[in-house]
């Protein structure tokens, strides 16, 4: 009988989401790699897979809005949190130099983080779906003449060196990931955050009479982010995050943000990331 937790990403082994999954869950993990967002959740909501990791968010881009999406219509929770620093590197099989290298393989948006390093060679190059597949295909055909972009632990996964490191060009490039597990597991008393959404009236103030009932309480509201209900034009809902010192106070807050609000979804209720 095999125990492993089962672990659903985006992506694939190597990738920054498998990074993430092993800080938070151990190396002793079997991922399942998920073409999308919606197959992570849907591996979850099944118990098909133990837990999952989905990307919400980047310190330069913003809030990945589809997925906050998913979130608010999957039968998931989320327990925790995790912040990475996407940190991308210049990678190559064994005994192969850098002038040796004709193209660089990788996802568009990893060439793109890192176009002031590549813009001083003449490579090719090419466009993948995804960082750690480019590493493992360079791997598995033998291509010495090409490298790959990539995490640090697709290197060390499919046997590649690194031939330099933290090539992007913005340093401070984080992302936030949450991890899911399916719906109705027991809050952690000792939780400091939560996310949730919720959905007003289309009266004057309505956001407003919501907003305040976290006044006077523990409650910081750390994020704040609108996205359109698609089946009714020009309404929105509310995505929130919030941290606060003590579980009571979140429930008093909850308890009278329910009766202000159309509708409201707890994602979830964790402890918040402080790495």
């Amino acid at each position: 009988m095999n125990d492993t937790m089962k672990v659903a990403i985006q992506g694939y082994e190597g990738s920054f989401h498998h990074i993430v999954a092993r800080r938070c869950l151990g190396e002793e993990i079997e991922i399942v790699p998920c073409a999308t967002f919606r197959e992570v959740a849907r591996q979850v909501e099944s118990g098909s897979s133990d837990y999952g990791v989905m990307a919400v968010e980047n310190s330069i881009a913003g809030s990945i809005l589809p997925n906050l999406g998913i979130l608010h219509n999957s039968r998931v929770q989320v327990v925790g949190e995790h912040y990475l620093h996407i940190r991308q590197n210049l990678m190559a099989l064994p005994g192969v130099s850098l002038d040796e290298i004709e193209e660089v393989h990788s996802h568009p948006m990893a060439l793109l983080q890192c176009v002031d390093f590549l813009d001083s060679r003449p490579w090719k190059l090419v466009e993948t779906e995804d960082t750690a597949l480019s590493a493992r295909h360079i791997a598995e055909k033998g291509m010495r003449s090409a490298a790959a972009i990539a995490g640090d632990l697709a290197a060390e996964l499919f046997g590649l060196n690194i031939l330099a490191a933290d090539i992007h060009s913005i340093k401070n490039n984080c992302t936030r990931f949450l991890l899911l597990r399916p719906e109705h597991q027991p809050v952690d008393e000792r939780a400091d955050k939560a996310s949730l959404c919720f959905k007003t009236d289309h009266r004057q103030g309505s956001l407003l009479r919501v907003l305040r009932e976290m006044e006077d309480t523990s409650i910081n509201m750390t994020k704040l982010q609108s996205s359109p209900v698609p089946s009714e034009p020009w309404h929105y809902m509310f995505h929130v995050d919030m941290e606060f010192a003590c579980i009571g106070d979140y429930n008093r807050v909850i308890g009278r943000m329910r009766e202000a609000t159309e509708e409201l979804h707890v994602y979830g209720v964790y402890k918040k990331d402080k790495s």
